[in-house]
């Protein structure tokens, strides 16, 4: 039996804080359906109809071009251990970039990771939760850490120029690229 909520109360923040992963769906019309699984540290509650998450450079832009396009978003969290439960954010969201204006005072609410990108911030519609006794019992190895060595060994300036060249979805819809390497994140080289 699902619930549905208008706000995160402090049982649903407490389980979104022990989840290390998360899911993202977006969509917007005559584009293909994107879903993304998250790791890392990236996700923030930032009021009861407030959440974001950091975005990490990777294969493409997806999420960017459909909130542009369309604003729809939808985070899933999955509880792998007990009790069983899911938990779904509907929202709205759109992305903020290091050149915004209010990058600085977002950025504040996270530890900046090599290769971050932007941060979106969803506005909650509604909250799901539902049983998930369908969902199996894991437990988390490690995380890994590919994607945080590649962009520490990227040279910023080659950095800049790939994320520069992500102007588009994979349907063709148009993006925002960042125009900046995010200097002094852990981990990242010095020019």
């Amino acid at each position: 039996m699902a619930d549905f909520f208008d706000a995160l109360d402090g049982k649903h923040i407490a389980m979104i804080e022990k989840q290390p992963v998360f899911f993202v769906a977006t969509a917007a019309p005559d584009a293909r359906i994107n879903l993304s699984p998250k790791g890392y540290d990236a996700f923030r509650v930032l009021s009861p109809t407030q959440v974001a998450y950091l975005d990490l450079g990777g294969s493409g832009n997806e999420t960017h071009a459909h909130l542009a396009a369309d604003g729809r978003i939808t985070i899933m969290f999955c509880n792998f251990e007990q009790p069983a439960l899911i938990l779904r954010i509907y929202g709205t969201g759109r992305p903020v970039l290091p050149q915004d204006g209010e990058w600085e005072a977002l950025a504040e609410r996270f530890t900046l990771m090599p290769g971050t990108r932007q941060i979106f911030v969803i506005d909650i519609d509604t909250i799901q939760t539902s049983c998930g006794w369908g969902v199996p019992l894991m437990t988390l190895e490690d995380e890994r850490k590919t994607l945080l060595k590649a962009h520490t060994n990227a040279h910023p300036d080659e950095w800049r120029v790939k994320m520069s060249l992500r102007t588009s979805s994979i349907d063709g819809l148009p993006t925002r690229a960042t125009d900046r390497y995010i200097e002094g994140a852990p981990g990242t080289r010095p020019e």
